[in-house]
């Protein structure tokens, strides 16, 4: 007993320091992980939080871009005046008909092309190079291209008069600026969203798909009842990042219709920049801007919830 005991209390320095040495290692690893992440959080601070919380305060002034004069708190008129201007009300309500329209054509789209390319066989990659492409190429150089091809005698018309069918002036038509923009847009950004709903397919297990043709399931069942519900994380985030970068809309309309004709494509983003920029109303711009934040905030928290995993929040 008296043995045990020594060597028990032997080892129990031993046993001490061992338990100390994590310990140290900890703090160690922490700091590391501090160092690591301190870059990206100057650069969020610096880049992001305080743009914001300038916005903010902007939105209640009357500061302009270059004036010799201080702004000057004017309250709530900033935002008043947003109610009266026509301008204001068409940059939203194209803001809001451009993510309406685009966000289930070009996820119904990018799901199509995936579900074609989700196969084995051979060239399969060259295909989803080609579909890939247009997202790595220049939105300017995307823009610049389909503004020839929306041209009165454009390629796009050429090809309608094949089938004798008059082409419109696409983005000298009011009534059709929007929807060109739209196409455009739905397939420069298609195969982004096609690489995330194949990756996606690609997680949902093969017993599920076997399990289904041994219960005579057909290609629209094994689809309904197996893929669709196994897509269920992807879409969320499909839903969600197409939402906010449609909202965002900005780099398309400025290089092909500069909001016209008759702001019929002018958007919230495009009315902010040229507010500050142009007209140097700063405060004006940035009421604007808390606005369009507003609106991207709590659309993002509709998407969300209706969205969310239900047996989680059960």
């Amino acid at each position: 007993m008296s043995t045990i005991t020594a060597a028990e209390s032997a080892s129990a320095p031993a046993a001490t320091a061992r338990k100390r040495k994590p310990m140290k290692g900890s703090r160690s690893s922490t700091t590391t992980a501090l160092l690591m992440l301190l870059p990206a959080a100057v650069l969020l601070i610096t880049f992001l939080l305080i743009p914001i919380g300038l916005t903010f305060g902007l939105a209640f002034t009357n500061a302009r871009l270059i004036s010799p004069r201080p702004a000057e708190f004017v309250g709530v008129d900033n935002f008043t005046r947003l109610f009266d201007d026509e301008t204001f009300w068409a940059s939203l309500r194209n803001t809001i008909i451009f993510a309406v329209v685009i966000v289930p054509l070009q996820s119904a789209c990018a799901l199509g092309l995936a579900l074609l390319v989700n196969v084995k066989m051979r060239g399969v990659n060259f295909f989803r190079t080609v579909y890939f492409l247009p997202v790595v190429t220049s939105m300017v150089v995307v823009s610049m291209l389909w503004l020839f091809l929306y041209q009165p005698n454009g390629l796009i018309n050429q090809a309608l008069a094949r089938f004798g069918i008059q082409g419109p002036d696409w983005l000298g038509d009011p009534h059709t600026a929007l929807l060109a923009i739209i196409l455009m847009s739905a397939w420069q950004a298609m195969g982004f969203h096609m690489v995330i709903w194949l990756s996606g397919l690609q997680t949902i297990p093969g017993d599920l798909y076997e399990a289904a043709d041994l219960d005579g399931a057909d290609t629209w069942q094994k689809f309904r009842y197996v893929t669709w519900p196994g897509l269920r994380a992807t879409r969320t985030f499909i839903l969600i990042t197409i939402t906010i970068s449609a909202f965002a809309l900005f780099t398309q309309v400025n290089i092909m219709t500069q909001g016209g004709p008759l702001d019929s494509t002018s958007t919230l983003v495009l009315m902010a920049v040229r507010t500050g920029f142009q007209q140097q109303q700063t405060g004006y711009a940035s009421a604007i801007s808390l606005a369009f934040f507003v609106l991207v905030l709590a659309v993002t928290l509709v998407n969300r919830y209706f969205t969310r995993d239900k047996d989680v929040v059960r």
